[in-house]
C-alpha cells in the first residue's frame, strides 16, 4: 500500500515572503550602489585630471610669477635713477641702489630721512612739482643735485603709498653753472677788447710825445724822467696789445719783412725796458738780409712780451739774449728754410711742472700778472705757420726758440677752429 507525501513549502523562496523581498531590496540597493561607486571614480578620476592640469597651471603661473618679480627686481636695481617707495606714511618699502646712492645710505622709514629731503618729498606729493635739491651722497666730495618727481601707487587713506623718482640733474647743474660763467666771461671779454680799444688811440698819442721829448735837447735828469715814462708807455701799449689780440684776432697782414731790421727795432725798443729793469740786453743779429714773409707788428708784440716777461721774472737785474739765425745759411736738419730767434734770460727758471702749462691761456706764477704775454706770443707765431717752444730749468733761466718760415713758405693758419684751439691753449709766465 502506497502513500504518498507533499514536498514541504521552501517559504523563503516565495516570492511574496518577506525575507525574499528583504533580499531582492538588497540586492537592487547593492546594484545601485556599484553603479553610483563606478560614476564616482569616474568623476574622482576627472576631478584628478582637472586638479593636475589646474596644479601644473598654478606652477607654471608661480614660476612666471618669480620671473617677473625677478626681472623687475634687476631693472629696479639697474634703474639710472632711483626709487623711493613710502607705505603707510612713513614705512620705506623699496629703495632700488640709485636711490641709496643718492640719498647717501639705506633707510627703512621716513622719519629717518634728512629734513631737508623729507620736506622736499611733501612738496612733491603735495604740488606735484619737481623740486630740485643738492644731497650729500656716498664717498663723494661734492653734494649731487636731485630732483624728486611723485607719483601715488594707491591713494586710500588706509594704505596710501608713494612712489618717488629722484634723478642726478648734477650735470645738468654743472652744464648751466658753465653756461653762466661762460656768458659772464663773455661779457667780460668783450668789455676788456672795447676799453683795450679805447686806451690804445690816446695811449699811441702819449707814445709819441713821449717819442719827441726824448730827442728834444733836455737834461740829462730830464732825459732819464722821459725814458722812465717811455718805459711805462711800452709796458702799458705791451697789455693793451695781448688783450686785443688774445681777444680780437684778425687774420695777420703778411709781407716781406726784413728779420734784421725786426731784432735792430727790439734792441732800440726795449733799451729803456732793460734800463728800468737793471737788465744787460745782448743782440746777436745774424738775420740782415734775411726777407721773411710776416706781419711785423705782431712779430714785434712777441718780442716786447718776451722782453717784459723775463725783465719781470729779474727784479734784481740780470741778463737777456736776442740771438737770430738763417736757417738755410746755418745748415739746420730741422729746417733748411726760415729763421730761428732765440731769446734768452738768467731769470730763475720754470719748474717742470709749469713747462707743460706755460702757454695755457690766463696760467701764471706771478701774482698779480693776466697771463696774456705768452698766449699771444703761441697765437702769433701760429698764425705765421711758425712755432715757439721753451727750454728752461729752476735756477738756469729761461731759452724761447721761435721758429719762423721763410720766404714763401709761409703757412698761416686761417681756419677759425685752429684759432680758436690756439686760445684755449695758450697761456702766459707774465
Amino acid at each position: 500500500m502506497s502513500s504518498s507525501f507533499s514536498t514541504p513549502r521552501d517559504r523563503a523562496r516565495d516570492a511574496e515572503h518577506p525575507l525574499a523581498r528583504a533580499f531582492a531590496s538588497f540586492t537592487e540597493a547593492a546594484g545601485s550602489l556599484e553603479r553610483t561607486y563606478g560614476q564616482l571614480q569616474g568623476q574622482v578620476a576627472h576631478l584628478r585630471q582637472e586638479l593636475e592640469g589646474t596644479n601644473r597651471d598654478l606652477a607654471t603661473s608661480l614660476e612666471e610669477n618669480h620671473r617677473i618679480r625677478e626681472r623687475l627686481r634687476r631693472i629696479l636695481e639697474g634703474l639710472p635713477c632711483g626709487v623711493l617707495v613710502i607705505e603707510a606714511g612713513t614705512r620705506i618699502s623699496t629703495l632700488n641702489p640709485e636711490a641709496e646712492r643718492l640719498l647717501g645710505g639705506s633707510f627703512e622709514s621716513a622719519d629717518a630721512l634728512p629734513a631737508a629731503l623729507s620736506a622736499a618729498l611733501d612738496r612733491a606729493r603735495e604740488t606735484s612739482e619737481e623740486p630740485e635739491l643738492p644731497l650729500s651722497g656716498l664717498n663723494q666730495d661734492k653734494p649731487v643735485w636731485v630732483a624728486i618727481r611723485h607719483a601715488w601707487l594707491e591713494q586710500s587713506e588706509a594704505h596710501a603709498t608713494s612712489v618717488f623718482i629722484l634723478r642726478d640733474v648734477s650735470e645738468a647743474k654743472k652744464l648751466e653753472q658753465d653756461r653762466e660763467q661762460l656768458r659772464r666771461q663773455q661779457a667780460l671779454v668783450e668789455m676788456s677788447a672795447l676799453l683795450a680799444h679805447e686806451i690804445r688811440n690816446p695811449l699811441g698819442s702819449l707814445e709819441l710825445f713821449a717819442g719827441l721829448l726824448a730827442e728834444a735837447n733836455l737834461e740829462a735828469e730830464s732825459h732819464s724822467w722821459i725814458e722812465h715814462v717811455q718805459a711805462g708807455l711800452r709796458t702799458l701799449s705791451a697789455t693793451v696789445n695781448n688783450v686785443l689780440h688774445l681777444h680780437n684776432t684778425p687774420q695777420p697782414e703778411l709781407a716781406p719783412t726784413d728779420a734784421g731790421q725786426l731784432l735792430d727795432w727790439a734792441y732800440n725798443f726795449l733799451l729803456p725796458l732793460a734800463k728800468q729793469a737793471r737788465v744787460e740786453m745782448q743782440i746777436i743779429n745774424g738775420l740782415n738780409g734775411v726777407t721773411i714773409h710776416a706781419d711785423r707788428h705782431r712779430l714785434e708784440q712777441v718780442l716786447l712780451n718776451l722782453a717784459l716777461n723775463a725783465f719781470r721774472f729779474m727784479p734784481g737785474g740780470g741778463w737777456l739774449s736776442i740771438r737770430g739765425v738763417d736757417c738755410a745759411s746755418a745748415g739746420s736738419v730741422e729746417n733748411d728754410e726760415g729763421v730761428e730767434i732765440v731769446v734768452r734770460d738768467t731769470g730763475p727758471g720754470i719748474v717742470p711742472d709749469d713747462l707743460a702749462r706755460i702757454f695755457e691761456a690766463g696760467f701764471s706764477t706771478r701774482d698779480g700778472s693776466s697771463g696774456l704775454g705768452l698766449a699771444v706770443c703761441h697765437r702769433i707765431l701760429e698764425q705765421h705757420g711758425g712755432s715757439i717752444a721753451v727750454e728752461s730749468r729752476p735756477g738756469c733761466g729761461a731759452t724761447f726758440r721761435l721758429r719762423l718760415p721763410g720766404n714763401g713758405a709761409t703757412r698761416a693758419k686761417h681756419s677759425s677752429e685752429n684759432i680758436a684751439e690756439a686760445a684755449v691753449e695758450s697761456g702766459a709766465r707774465l
